[in-house]
C-alpha cells in the first residue's frame, strides 16, 4: 500500500487531535448564521437521532438540494429493491426537502463532519453495507473509514470541473490517495471521467448525468391553480436560484422593461431564502412594488417584484413563467441546474459562469434551447424579446426537449453499474 501523503497525515492528525474543538467553533458559527438545526446538531458529530433499521442498508450522501433532487430516483429505486437507505445531506434546506420527498423506507441524517472520531461513531451505528457519495463530495476521513471496514465506496454522478481539477492537481499525490479509496467512479461525462482518472481514480466509467432522469419538480394542483388565478393575463419573468449580485441585475431589468411590457411580473427565487429581505430592500430602493411569498402568499396585482422565500416550490414558479433566468451564472458560482426548467418547457437564460453544468449548457446553447446573456443590456433585450415572441419561446422549448431526450438513461446505467455490489450485499447477508 502506498505511503499516506504528508498533507493527509497532517489533515487527519490535526482533526484527530483538535477536531472536536474546531468542530465546536465551526458548528456554533454556522448555527448563529442559521445554517444548522440546533435540535439535530449532534448528527454533525456522528451522533444518530434515529435507530438503524434491521437488514441491508445503503448510505447515500448528497451535499445539498440540487444533489438531493438528482439522487432521489436512485434512492427510490434502491428502496423498491428492498434495501434500507440512509440519505445524508449537509444543509437545512435539503433536510426540509427530504422530510417531504423521501420515501418512508428511507431515513435522513445530517452528514458528520470529516473528523476521524465522528466518522468512526457514524459507521459504528449505521454499519452501511454500501456507501454511495454523489458529484464532487470528497472527504478523506469518511472515505478512509469505509476502506478500513472493507465497505464498497461508489461515487455516483461524479463531476470534476476544470477549476476543481486545477485546484486538486496542485496537491499532487494527496488527491490520488483519497481517490484510490473509491471502488467505482461513475462520471457524468467523458471529460469528468478523464479528469478524475488523471487525478488518480482507478476504476472510472461514464454513466451520464442523473439530473436528466429526474422527474420535473412537483407543484400541488390546488396551489398552482391559485397562483395562476392570481397572475392571470400577466407576462411572468422568473429569476430562479439567484445569488448575491444577481438580484440587483434582475430588478434593474424589470425596472427597464416595466413601461414597455404591460403588467410585467418578475418572480425572484433566491437560492438561499434567508436572503429574501435583501432582495426586498433592493427592489424598494428602486421604487418598485414588492412582496414576499411568506407574507402574502400569492402575488398582488400591483406587485412588480414577488420574492419567493420558500423551499421546494420552483416547480410551481417554472410552470407559470414565460421565460426563466437560471441563477448562479452571472456571478462566479458555476451555475444552477437548467434541466428542471427545460423539462417544464420554460425558455432558459443564463450567464457565462456555468462550469457546474458546462456540458449541459454547451449542448442547450448549441441547440438554441437556452441563451447566454452577459450584462444588463443583453439581459433586458433577451427577456423583452422572448416575452414578446411566442414562436421563439416555442422553438427554444422544443430544442431543449430534444437535448433532454438525447441525454437520458443515466439512472438505468448507474443501477446496472452498482448491481454487482447489491448482489454481493444480498449474498453476504444470507
Amino acid at each position: 500500500m502506498a505511503k499516506k501523503p504528508i498533507l493527509l497525515r497532517v489533515y487527519s492528525g490535526v482533526l484527530g487531535f483538535a477536531g472536536p474543538l474546531l468542530a465546536w467553533a465551526l458548528l456554533n458559527w454556522r448555527r448563529r448564521k442559521g445554517k444548522e438545526m440546533l435540535t439535530r446538531i449532534g448528527e454533525r458529530r456522528g451522533r444518530p437521532s434515529r435507530d438503524r433499521p434491521e437488514g441491508l442498508l445503503v448510505w447515500v450522501h448528497a451535499a445539498s438540494v440540487g444533489e438531493f433532487v438528482s439522487v432521489l430516483p436512485l434512492v427510490e429505486a434502491l428502496v423498491d429493491r428492498g434495501f434500507h437507505v440512509l440519505l445524508t445531506t449537509g444543509t437545512i434546506s435539503s433536510a426540509r426537502l427530504a422530510a417531504v420527498r423521501l420515501p418512508p423506507e428511507a431515513l435522513h441524517q445530517f452528514v458528520p463532519l470529516d473528523v476521524p472520531r465522528y466518522a468512526r461513531r457514524f459507521y459504528d451505528h449505521w454499519q452501511p453495507d454500501l456507501v454511495i457519495f454523489t458529484e464532487s463530495e470528497l472527504w478523506p476521513n469518511l472515505f478512509a473509514e469505509a476502506e478500513t471496514r472493507n465497505i464498497p465506496l461508489v461515487i455516483a454522478n461524479a463531476r470534476m470541473s476544470q477549476r476543481s481539477y486545477d485546484r486538486w492537481a496542485q496537491l499532487g499525490s494527496t488527491i490520488g490517495y483519497v481517490l484510490k479509496n473509491i471502488d467505482l467512479c461513475l462520471a457524468q461525462t467523458e471529460t469528468d471521467g478523464r479528469r478524475l482518472a488523471a487525478l488518480g481514480a482507478v476504476r472510472v466509467e461514464t454513466a451520464g448525468n442523473l439530473k436528466f432522469d429526474v422527474p420535473p419538480p412537483p407543484a400541488p394542483t390546488d396551489v398552482l391553480t391559485r397562483l395562476q388565478d392570481a397572475i392571470f393575463g400577466r407576462p411572468v419573468f422568473l429569476a430562479a436560484s439567484t445569488h448575491t449580485g444577481e438580484d440587483e441585475l434582475v430588478i434593474r431589468v424589470h425596472a427597464r422593461l416595466k413601461q414597455q411590457t404591460r403588467n410585467l411580473l418578475t418572480i425572484i427565487v433566491p437560492r438561499h431564502p434567508d436572503r429574501a429581505h435583501e432582495v426586498l430592500d433592493a427592489a424598494e430602493e428602486m421604487g418598485l412594488d414588492v412582496s414576499l411569498r411568506s407574507y402574502i402568499g400569492d402575488p398582488d396585482w400591483n406587485n412588480d417584484i414577488f420574492v419567493a422565500d420558500t423551499i421546494g416550490e420552483l416547480g410551481l414558479f417554472y410552470r407559470v413563467a414565460d421565460v426563466a433566468f437560471v441563477g448562479g451564472s452571472l456571478v462566479e458560482h458555476g451555475g444552477q441546474n437548467p434541466i428542471e426548467p427545460a423539462k417544464l418547457g420554460v425558455p432558459i437564460l443564463h450567464g457565462p459562469h456555468v462550469s457546474n453544468f458546462a456540458e449541459i449548457y454547451k449542448e442547450l446553447d448549441a441547440a438554441q434551447g437556452s441563451l447566454e446573456i452577459t450584462d444588463n443590456e443583453t439581459f433586458a433585450i433577451a427577456v423583452s424579446g422572448l416575452i414578446a415572441d411566442p414562436a421563439t419561446r416555442d422553438m427554444m422549448r422544443k430544442s431543449a426537449f430534444g437535448v433532454l431526450e438525447r441525454n437520458g438513461g443515466a439512472l438505468e446505467t448507474t443501477l446496472a453499474a452498482i448491481e454487482p455490489y447489491l448482489m454481493q450485499m444480498s449474498l453476504t447477508k444470507r
